[in-house]
């Protein structure tokens, strides 16, 4: 072998023609993919379901082999396309008909905040961590749990929100981060603080060791009651 060989760095052992054949494979490719969008009537990218996402790296993994390996012949990798088309049509026909199976295939949406308080089950379920529920309700305006009416986690990720009106706003535990939140197991003061865990409220006395009576926690962060901004 020789070190630094243009023909081997940049083609191997394919002679340069062989680009013009990637390029072709490259627009099949790329037609089967679209026709597979155009036709499964799927929806926009920013609601892949976890279906549809299994689907689409199914794809990608076969347009990549199809592009770049010259032992990869085409009519096997349309075949793969079509089946997918088809399982893919086959199953949300499946899904329009039977709840049940729409909801092993997609899930259901999963109350994440209700009444101001952390859902406590649902989170324990969930693959998120407490940072970035509290990212998630920074960027949509949240200051403190207490503005949440009802916090929705949807079948594709997002965080659905619904808000207090300002006048019913409550006192809440804040969401932001550790270094504008102050947490304490004997808090300095007395008044209204919040359960780190779960985001029950309560009112404690200065130096007051208090045990939380909807998750058993002991740490305490100083509620606030800041209405949110619109």
């Amino acid at each position: 072998m020789v070190a630094f060989e243009a023909q081997r760095m940049l083609l191997g052992e394919l002679p340069l023609s062989f680009l013009w054949e990637v390029s072709a494979r490259v627009l099949v490719a790329f037609l089967a993919v679209f026709c597979f969008l155009k036709f499964s009537g799927r929806r926009g990218i920013k609601q892949l379901s976890r279906f549809e996402l299994v689907v689409i790296l199914t794809l990608g993994s076969a347009a990549g082999d199809v592009t770049f390996y010259e032992d990869v012949p085409i009519l096997p990798v349309l075949l793969v396309f079509v089946t997918l088309l088809l399982l893919y049509r086959g199953t949300i026909y499946a899904m329009k008909r039977s709840k049940a199976c729409e909801a092993w295939i997609d899930g259901l949406p999963i109350t994440v905040v209700k009444d101001g308080m952390y859902e406590i089950h649902s989170l324990r379920n969930l693959n998120i961590s407490s940072n970035e529920l509290f990212m998630e309700l920074r960027q949509q305006g949240v200051e403190h749990l207490g503005q949440v009416r009802l916090g929705l986690l949807e079948t594709d990720g997002d965080l659905s929100l619904y808000f207090y009106d300002l006048e019913d706003t409550r006192p809440g535990l804040s969401v932001l981060p550790d270094e504008h939140r102050a947490e304490y197991t004997l808090p300095p003061v007395a008044g209204l603080y919040s359960c780190v865990s779960c985001g029950f409220g309560a009112y404690h006395e200065a130096q007051e060791r208090s045990i939380c009576e909807r998750c058993g926690h002991h740490v305490w962060s100083p509620a606030l009651d800041t209405p949110r901004n619109r």
